[in-house]
């Protein structure tokens, strides 16, 4: 079993945005060369996308299909690809102050990965974790900026810095 968190530096419901955008999929999972609409309402349970990775000449395609959907807190998908069986990738957001700490849990399920599985899948899993949770992490903190993180979202000013110095907050 491979786990990994990501601390990243917006609330819960940015980093939920991202995610429950199904064309968004391929720019924070690993390997991923696209990804195109399946059935449903993603990321409502049951509902489904499918996604390519190329590597050379060769081509694989498969199916995402969200199992269990809590928003803004859990997404649990099932990876099916093909031949090489299934895993299951469970992603809790937590609040962490204004941020959230994003936690990924990978397993094989099923196919040759499954039967497979060992300590040494996992150091693979790991790394492969590493940077799906660093993409994750850059595209929800470039994207724009939630009405709780930031004030001009919500139509309000952000207060100019004192002119002493001392860091507090001047109202003009």
């Amino acid at each position: 079993m491979a786990i990994r968190h990501q601390l990243i530096k917006r609330p819960r419901d940015d980093v939920w945005s991202v995610l429950s955008d199904r064309d968004l999929y391929a720019e924070w999972v690993p390997g991923t060369s696209g990804s195109h609409p399946g059935e449903g309402d993603w990321p409502e349970e049951g509902a489904t996308l499918r996604y390519s990775v190329r590597a050379g000449p060769w081509s694989l395609h498969g199916t995402t299909v969200v199992r269990e959907e809590r928003r803004p807190e859990r997404l649990a998908l099932e990876i099916d690809s093909g031949a090489l069986g299934t895993a299951r990738i469970d992603i809790e957001i937590r609040r962490w102050g204004r941020d959230s700490l994003v936690i990924a849990d990978e397993h094989p399920l099923t196919g040759p990965a499954g039967t497979l599985h060992n300590a040494a899948l996992d150091v693979v899993l790991q790394m492969r974790h590493r940077r799906m949770l660093a993409r994750l992490a850059d595209l929800v903190e470039r994207g724009p900026a939630s009405a709780a993180d930031d004030p001009r979202a919500a139509g309000g000013r952000i207060p100019a810095p004192h002119p002493d110095g001392t860091g507090k907050v001047h109202r003009a």
